[in-house]
């Protein structure tokens, strides 16, 4: 069984599974602790969510909502399903379940990155609507 459910309470066991995900979305070095997850989890405009297969964490991404002027804008995050669980469709339905969930806060934007390596994601995001935009995308390390 599939389902999709918001994270508003601390576990410890979550820290590990999300620490594995973590593992697998990126090469740089991200270490979660519980500090960390009980910061995402308290803050009011982030929105933690994790894909349970059978009861366990197959996967999550995390919207962020803010305000400018311009207007209410969300961004996708750490969009990551494990490795054993994917090509069944459930990083769609984790897409899709984002998608719907910041229509319900009544955002008119929701937008994300992806590297261009990541042929599956980027075909994922077409598909489920998403427009590349032509823009450039500038960062800072503060660390």
């Amino acid at each position: 069984m599939i389902e999709i459910v918001e994270v508003k309470d601390f576990i410890p066991d979550y820290t590990d599974a999300m620490q594995k995900l973590l593992n697998q979305l990126t090469n740089r070095p991200v270490k979660l602790t519980e500090a960390i997850l009980r910061q995402i989890i308290s803050q009011e405009n982030t929105h933690l969510f994790f894909l349970l297969a059978d009861k366990k964490i197959a996967g999550m991404l995390t919207v962020g909502i803010y305000y400018s002027p311009t207007g209410g804008k969300a961004w996708i995050e750490d969009v990551i399903v494990d490795e054993a669980y994917r090509g069944q469709g459930l990083g769609k339905q984790l897409v899709e379940h984002a998608i719907q969930y910041v229509k319900t806060q009544s955002i008119p934007l929701l937008m994300l990155t992806s590297r261009a390596t990541r042929t599956a994601a980027n075909k994922l995001y077409r598909q489920a609507g998403f427009e590349q935009k032509q823009t450039n995308v500038y960062r800072m390390n503060l660390d």
